[in-house]
């Protein structure tokens, strides 16, 4: 473990907090799964960005002047030959780097001594069940104390604000897992499209579950410890379902299939979309929507630089998806009118309901403010087109070198009167996972192609 990358993130953690701050951060709770077995766990990820320690019930203890304590399982031989080796107190201040770890059954005996004199308790709001009790039983014995010289927080806030602009911006080793984890990611959409061909081609029948195993295989392959997310695999017009999951539906041959799935890689996600033809050969009308997404994202990564907005790729993608709506006959302009009219009257929502793109690192939907902090006090109101709700608008955040988003456009055709027929349940989504840079933007999941004649002789092979 570099546990000088953990200390450097917990010192300028100390420094957001100021000198008599004091940060209570508890990892991820263990979830019951049934009658006697739990989910398999998963590290709360702001406690892994300051800690790299991965063992459940562990609280971390960051004070202003930098000094850490961690609370963790003590060693139990008999519990260990249960669930496993635990770190114990007594190592983990050499393992992790921390300066000092006690038993998490003695942290209600440490945490009121920890707080006298702090002047703010920094924590993650609304986050953890029962945090926020947590913390006023320890605030309440420590005011009990007052007496004897105690001094209580005045100020309670919330962590999840200082930690989040720390996490927006990806330093080398963030950015490098997550390259690592793409291109594990890009191996598994291409053995799904292979064998969902191949599957076709030998007369067999194809299930979505028989291509979500191809990508849970692949993930685990190259070491990925989960999927980031619950892979979605929708033939047809599953495809239709924004959230669709992997289950039993047929993948029939001269159906579009797409597949939005992502592996984990030492905490860090990926998240690619590819839409391809179960056969490996598009149809003459899969092809035209398909090419008309893929003109969206081409002019969507070109919008998507350091000093430029976070809507901007939005804005450049609902442009070209609008006109190719009108283009194509999927909204017409005597009843639509102009482009302009179809994107101020949003009339394109009715086949792109989503936005483009979202932040991306430990967390699939990863955190960090969507508004510019430097122009937050700027707002504007305007009436949604079509809800007729008044919205406040306040400027969209600047990107920056660092900062890792997805760029997913996509088009749903859902029969409804008016639509062209050859066009119905045809759902499409290409989505890549882009690192800011100064000059524009890397792909980091092109690994696996987007071109649809680069797909078909992909699923020739």
């Amino acid at each position: 473990m570099n546990t000088a990358l953990y200390q450097a993130r917990r010192t300028e953690l100390a420094r957001r907090i100021g000198p008599n701050g004091i940060a209570i951060l508890p990892t991820a709770p263990e979830q019951q799964r049934n009658r006697d077995a739990d989910f398999l766990f998963r590290h709360d990820s702001y406690f892994f960005y300051l800690s790299g320690f991965t063992e459940a019930k562990a609280w971390l203890v960051v004070k202003g002047d930098g000094h850490t304590t961690l609370f963790c399982n003590p060693k139990d031989l008999e519990r260990e030959i249960w669930d496993g080796i635990r770190l114990g107190p007594d190592a983990a201040p050499a393992a992790l780097g921390v300066d000092a770890a006690f038993s998490i059954n003695d942290i209600d005996a440490h945490m009121p001594g920890l707080l006298d004199g702090r002047d703010a308790v920094w924590f993650p709001f609304a986050t953890h069940k029962a945090l926020e009790s947590r913390v006023d039983g320890w605030l309440g014995t420590l005011r009990a104390r007052v007496r004897y010289g105690t001094l209580t927080p005045e100020t309670q806030r919330d962590l999840c604000g200082p930690l989040d602009e720390m996490r927006l911006i990806k330093d080398a080793s963030e950015q490098a897992t997550m390259r690592r984890a793409a291109q594990i990611s890009a191996g598994a959409h291409i053995r799904a499209m292979r064998l969902s061909a191949q599957m076709l081609r030998e007369g067999k029948e194809v299930r979505e579950y028989h291509l979500d195993a191809e990508l849970l295989h692949e993930f685990r392959r190259h070491g990925s410890q989960y999927p980031a997310y619950g892979s979605i695999v929708a033939g047809g017009a599953n495809a239709c379902v924004l959230h669709y999951r992997a289950d039993e539906g047929l993948v029939r041959n001269g159906d579009l299939v797409l597949i939005d799935a992502g592996c984990e890689l030492d905490g860090y996600a990926s998240d690619i979309t590819r839409t391809f033809p179960a056969n490996g050969k598009f149809s003459g009308p899969q092809r035209a929507l398909y090419q008309l997404v893929l003109a969206s994202q081409v002019a969507a990564v070109a919008a998507t630089k350091a000093g430029a907005r976070f809507t901007d790729p939005h804005e450049a993608t609902v442009k070209v998806l609008a006109q190719g709506m009108l283009d194509l006959g999927l909204l017409d302009s005597n009843k639509v009118g102009s482009l302009e009219d179809v994107i101020e009257k949003r009339a394109y929502f009715q086949f792109y309901m989503h936005r483009t793109g979202h932040w991306l690192g430990m967390d699939v939907h990863d955190c960090g403010a969507y508004t510019e902090p430097s122009e937050i006090g700027n707002k504007t109101e305007r009436k949604d087109a079509l809800t007729g709700e008044t919205l406040i608008n306040r400027p969209a955040r600047i990107l920056q070198p660092g900062m890792v988003l997805t760029i997913e456009p996509g088009i749903y055709v859902r029969p409804a009167e008016g639509v062209p027929e050859r066009f119905h349940n045809i759902g499409i989504r290409i989505e890549d996972d882009a690192i800011v840079t100064e000059s524009g933007c890397e792909l980091i999941s092109r690994g696996v192609p987007v071109d649809p004649d680069e797909i078909e002789a992909l699923m020739r092979g």
